[in-house]
């Protein structure tokens, strides 16, 4: 199997596209299925957060498993592939390795840094655990990301650019009301993970007093006593945000929150000289109806407006730094890859072997029947010792060999020497420049519509 990431992000789609492909908690489960039942695809890890949506696959060839991942994604966003296109990419092989290390390293947030990237590809990992669609190949991938991603954060300085997408959108809030949040009142939609981040984020800044609400009012309740705050019904929404400054929306809501109507009547009970209501939209799909930055009084931070704000990125230096571990795991990753190659075929030759010994026993308990169990037992023990250790020099060398650039090459000459069957679920694919169409009617993509990092061998 290779390694096949396809995905949006804030980089490559507007909010407008990612609210199409956004995958809902509920939804979860049944889009793992959908994909991990397509031909070419074995396993699959999603990954569906405010910014991105990315799937992670073991494929048995690029080409098809493109095709259904494309096929999955345009039947989730209810559009034909090739509306998708000019907002994916894609990562195959060694990229792919490259992409979801970089992804677990903060190096490709929107703030880059930040360290609640992690938090959401462990929930990825463990949901796509739950569904049985993380195989040996994405258990490994998704341990080992995890692990260079803490790494990257206990040995670089890249925290200290590495503040939450929460704190990066309060920063710019702060910005609109000419000063910092303390004193400020705000209230938090949405009792989720965002959430739960926001109302933390706020009480550390001073902001208050704070308001927390949410369609479960049990929720809203708990985050809000957590902190020393409020908990109000969503059906006095109108009512609560007439007293507020500052709003963050992170639902998992699949329609508006916060309608134009809603906000309107909010605004008619504000006092007029309180300044500008400013609304963070943290939520994909987006919370804030797009009506709403037209009103007079209203500031709306959204995901683009983040994305535009943020593109310096942090330090150089320290980005550079966590480059470098993510290249050198990268390669350690794909050693382990060229070795796991090897293994089928090291097992068919100690197959082979254990075949042949049997056979000449049986041969030789025919033509010396007078031997007695003892003798026999004693004979295949020596045996069997001497073909061991005529394979165990070899069987190493070819490990140690495969792990290295190139070292398929070993793992073949092996089969052709000693024409061993092997079955062949990894399929070493070349990517072409153009991506065709299936018989069976999957998308064709052109290599300018979907961008694609090689990493093909």
């Amino acid at each position: 199997m290779k390694l096949l990431v396809v995905g949006a992000s804030y980089r490559t789609a507007p909010v407008a596209a990612l609210e199409r492909l956004a995958v809902p908690p509920a939804d979860l489960t049944r889009t793992l299925d959908r994909l991990v039942a397509q031909p070419y695809v074995a396993e699959a890890v999603l990954v569906s957060t405010c910014n991105r949506v990315e799937i992670y696959a073991a494929v048995s060839g690029f080409h098809g498993g493109l095709g259904d991942i494309c096929a999955v994604l345009a039947e989730q966003a209810d559009c034909p592939p090739s509306a998708l296109a000019g907002h994916l990419y894609v990562h195959y092989d060694a990229a792919a390795v490259d992409h979801v290390f970089r992804v677990a390293a903060g190096l490709d947030s929107m703030v880059v840094g930040e360290a609640q990237i992690l938090g959401q590809l462990r929930d990825a990992y463990h949901s796509a655990g739950g569904a049985d669609s993380a195989g040996r190949l994405l258990h490994e991938l998704m341990q080992q990301a995890l692990r260079v991603g803490k790494r990257a954060h206990a040995e670089t300085g890249i925290d200290r650019a590495g503040q939450s997408v929460v704190t990066a959108a309060l920063d710019l809030a702060a910005d609109l009301l000419h000063g910092d949040l303390a004193g400020r009142p705000a209230m938090v939609v949405g009792a989720g993970a965002m959430g739960s981040l926001g109302v933390a984020t706020l009480s550390r800044l001073g902001a208050g007093p704070l308001t927390v609400t949410n369609r479960g009012a049990a929720r809203a309740v708990r985050l809000a006593e957590s902190y020393g705050a409020t908990a109000v019904p969503m059906a006095d929404l109108v009512e609560a945000l007439s007293t507020v400054d500052v709003v963050v929306a992170a639902t998992a809501a699949t329609e508006a929150v916060l309608t134009r109507d809603v906000v309107t009547r909010a605004l008619a009970r504000r006092d007029a000289d309180r300044g500008p209501l400013v609304l963070l939209d943290l939520a994909v799909p987006r919370d804030v109806e797009a009506g709403v930055a037209e009103l007079p009084g209203v500031e709306v931070i959204d995901i683009d407006r983040m994305a535009a704000v943020l593109a310096d990125g942090p330090a150089a230096a320290d980005a550079a730094e966590v480059g470098r571990i993510v290249a050198g795991e990268v390669e350690a990753f794909l050693s382990w890859l060229r070795g796991a190659d090897v293994a089928p075929t090291v097992a068919a030759l100690r197959g082979r072997a254990d075949d042949v010994v049997t056979a000449e026993l049986r041969r030789l308990g025919q033509r010396r029947p007078d031997l007695s169990d003892d003798q026999r037992a004693e004979v295949a023990r020596t045996v069997h010792r001497v073909v061991q250790r005529l394979l165990h020099q070899p069987t190493v060398r070819v490990r140690q060999l495969a792990a290295e650039p190139g070292g398929d090459q070993y793992a073949a000459l092996l089969r052709e020497l000693f024409d061993l069957e092997v079955p062949q679920t990894s399929p070493v694919d070349t990517v072409p420049d153009v991506v065709a169409t299936d018989t069976d009617g999957r998308p064709s993509f052109d290599a300018a519509d979907v961008p694609s990092t090689g990493g093909a061998r």
